[in-house]
């Protein structure tokens, strides 16, 4: 049963992503029948914390020996979450955690914390669109979804941005203690009571291309060519390599094949489109390398879940469409 939770406390805590869990899981509402989890904010580098992200500290009581009771253990984001080294101490005790049954959650950059401790070995993961490549890239073991908003592989629970840790722990709550519970604390939070795992994230801007020399003149060309259909052979001919090497390379220092990132491209190179333009959604299937509004429906339904048209009223208002 999900009745103790601890939050990791870091040096560089983001204050909101930390305010996320402890408002799901730190609040008292028995007053309206929903339970009362037994909930602490644990450090992992001493009692007072810096928060350089919101100017001022942080202190608690509680050191990582409160971890050794809880059943979840939710780890915020934090600056420099994505080029730092974490404290022994902590991934170990993270480790024992799992190793006992305990759940793990994080928010957003809190991400790279689980991976260095190993705990995405093997397992998908969600994490904000801006990190995407960087993890795929420093944890290769780690099945990165770029796109979604959490993914559930229990014991470990992962979620993008700061609203998609909300529907994180929403999901654990609903599939802990039922949909009453979580819809209960939803409307309390005036958050919408669900949003599936699987539903994409409004991705701002293109992933960051490798840096690489190996792909990285390759990439550069594809992006400017995402209209032109193209195949592993020719991309591996202008890189002056073999397909298979070509192949082998690209996954290893993007993370995914050239067919799965060109693709991603084209959807983002159409999002942004769909955005700042008024062309119709044929051109932009042209433009976008689909061909047809009939292909680049299908391809935006399964990447974001939604149509091109409904994108464009979402972000422009219904007159645009």
């Amino acid at each position: 049963m999900l009745k103790n939770v601890a939050a990791i406390l870091l040096d560089g805590v983001h204050p909101f992503e930390l305010g996320v869990v402890c408002e799901v899981f730190g609040i008292d509402r028995s007053d309206e029948g929903l339970p009362v989890y037994d909930f602490a904010v644990a450090s992992a580098e001493g009692p007072t914390l810096s928060t350089p992200h919101a100017g001022f500290t942080m202190s608690t009581t509680h050191g990582l020996e409160r971890l050794e009771s809880a059943d979840l253990i939710a780890v915020p984001a934090g600056d420099t979450y994505t080029a730092r080294e974490f404290p022994p101490e902590l991934l170990d005790a993270l480790r024992r955690a799992v190793d006992r049954g305990t759940r793990v959650l994080s928010v957003c950059s809190g991400v790279f914390v689980l991976a260095a401790a190993g705990l995405l070995d093997g397992r998908r993961c969600a994490v904000h669109w801006r990190h995407a490549e960087q993890l795929a890239r420093e944890y290769p073991r780690t099945r990165v979804e770029p796109d979604v908003l959490y993914v559930d592989e229990d014991p470990v629970i992962t979620s993008a941005g700061t609203a998609a840790g909300i529907d994180a722990c929403l999901h654990l709550v609903r599939k802990e203690q039922g949909p009453e519970v979580a819809n209960g604390i939803a409307r309390r939070m005036v958050v919408p009571p669900h949003r599936d795992g699987g539903q994409a994230q409004y991705i701002q801007r293109p992933l960051p291309r490798s840096t690489c020399d190996t792909v990285g003149e390759v990439l550069v060309w594809m992006e400017q060519h995402l209209d032109q259909e193209v195949t592993v052979e020719q991309l591996a001919a202008r890189a002056h390599m073999a397909p298979r090497t070509f192949a082998r390379r690209f996954q290893q220092e993007t993370g995914t094949t050239p067919y799965r990132w060109i693709l991603r491209q084209r959807v983002l190179l159409a999002q942004q489109l769909l955005e700042a333009s008024d062309e119709t959604v044929d051109a932009i299937a042209w433009r976008t390398g689909f061909g047809t509004a009939g292909a680049l429906r299908h391809q935006f339904v399964r990447a974001l879940g939604t149509t091109p048209n409904a994108y464009r009223r979402t972000f422009r208002g219904p007159e645009a469409a």
